[in-house]
């Protein structure tokens, strides 16, 4: 199912940005992030969100980004946001000239971590997925739309029933770049069911 961008909800709209169906463009601000706690010490909940509601338990999300970031920390990406001391966010967050950061924030009950591995610096676009499968998500990731890997496997223990899920982009630093987001499409759940080791009996 392809999603209409314009029936999504903003959390800290931008100053500049634009919503058409099948494309959104966020022109991020300076000093935007999100993060809460770990190793740094400080509380950052003031980046721009769209997302859209659903109480779906089964199901992924896919968008492609495009970014022409060029300041340490300039990211923009795919985010699960329920409140300010839970949510998760997958990115390419530019670091130098050299390499960016493909990594996910998964924040729980108000501390947050942070996985990330090096791509080069020129990648100037990558596509996302986001599954659900209950209270447990997996985030992917593509450079082609067609093959993806996996970035990380998390749960979320105040993911009720009803989630908010969508797209973001923020400069934590003294920085300002243009983030759009296109092919935006709602499947069915990509993440299949482990047909490994079998459940703990309770």
């Amino acid at each position: 199912m392809k999603i209409d961008a314009r029936k999504m909800e903003w959390i800290r709209k931008p100053a500049v940005c634009s919503v058409e169906a099948d494309r959104v463009e966020i022109v991020t601000e300076p000093f935007t992030d999100l993060w809460q706690r770990t190793y740094y010490h400080f509380r950052n909940d003031n980046a721009p969100v769209l997302q859209m509601k659903t109480d779906e338990q089964f199901f992924s999300f896919v968008v492609k980004t495009e970014f022409d970031s060029k300041v340490r920390y300039d990211q923009s990406g795919v985010i699960m946001y329920l409140d300010s001391d839970n949510w998760l966010k997958a990115s390419v967050e530019y670091e130098n000239d050299k390499i960016q950061r493909l990594g996910s924030v998964v924040t729980n009950n108000g501390y947050s971590d942070w996985a990330s591995t090096d791509i080069d610096a020129g990648i100037k676009s990558v596509w996302f997925r986001f599954s659900r499968r209950e209270d447990d998500f997996c985030i992917e990731s593509s450079f082609d739309s067609v093959n993806f890997t996996q970035m990380r496997v998390c749960h979320m223990f105040n993911a009720g029933e009803e989630i908010s899920f969508g797209i973001y982009a923020c400069s934590a630093e003294n920085s300002s770049f243009k983030a759009v987001f296109t092919d935006m499409e709602m499947t069915e759940c990509m993440w299949q069911a482990h047909d490994g080791q079998q459940p703990d009996e309770v």
